[in-house]
């Protein structure tokens, strides 16, 4: 199995990089943040280059993303143009490359906005409130139409993925974790807000396993899995 990881530098990448070359499973990465020339350097949004590295992949897993709300609201257009026009690239280049490589695709809770009833469910109506959300809920709707052209590809919706010491210092769990080590008080702004974590390693296991149902010769599994 060759496996093309896009935003495989990133928190989950990472990890899951890890893990499959650990496990024997060839794999390649791209990433804006490898430097231009460099081995791996892809940024989703240059289909042609996108081509180019998953030429003999039996599969692409979709990571790469303006990965945060805060990021979306920030500048949207960018936004939009990564994780929207990039996933169509990504699911153009399966569709199109010979080998017609299975897709996981990295979704997010904020498809759902402020759910209706806790918990949520895969069936759960999709409602998002920011960019970011609408963003993923368009690479879903993406998805599923590449599904109708036969497409081998799955869904998975991560929720709050914490575990490593790459994370980004102003989430939740590290500053957390930053504040007890340092003896300070935790505080917890809007409090009314319910949220589930996910721990990194428990992701990996996640994707690990649709890994194996795509690339396995059966029925295609369901399009959507919600991680927590």
């Amino acid at each position: 199995m060759r496996v093309l990881v896009t935003g495989g530098l990133g928190l989950v990448g990472t990890a899951l990089v890890d893990r499959l070359r650990r496990n024997g499973t060839e794999v390649r990465v791209a990433d804006v943040r490898v430097p231009p020339g460099g081995n791996g350097f892809g940024d989703v949004v240059d289909a042609l280059r996108l081509a180019r590295l998953a030429q003999g992949c039996t599969g692409i897993v979709h990571l790469a993303a303006v990965s945060r709300v805060l990021w979306g609201e920030r500048d949207p257009d960018l936004c939009w143009q990564v994780n929207v026009q990039g996933t169509s690239n990504v699911l153009r280049v399966a569709l199109l490359t010979d080998a017609r490589p299975w897709v996981l695709f990295s979704s997010s809770r904020e498809v759902y906005g402020e759910p209706e009833s806790l918990p949520v469910s895969e069936d759960h109506p999709l409602r998002p409130i920011n960019t970011y959300g609408r963003a993923k809920a368009e690479g879903e709707r993406l998805v599923e139409a590449a599904r109708h052209y036969g497409l081998r590809a799955a869904i998975v919706r991560f929720s709050n993925v914490f575990g490593s010491v790459d994370d980004h210092a102003d989430r939740v769990v590290p500053a957390f974790a930053r504040a007890a080590a340092l003896g300070q008080p935790l505080t917890v702004n809007g409090w009314e807000h319910t949220f589930d974590f996910t721990p990194l390693a428990d992701t990996v296991e996640g994707l690990l396993r649709l890994i194996e149902l795509l690339d396995a010769e059966r029925a295609t599994p369901p399009a959507i899995h919600l991680l927590t």
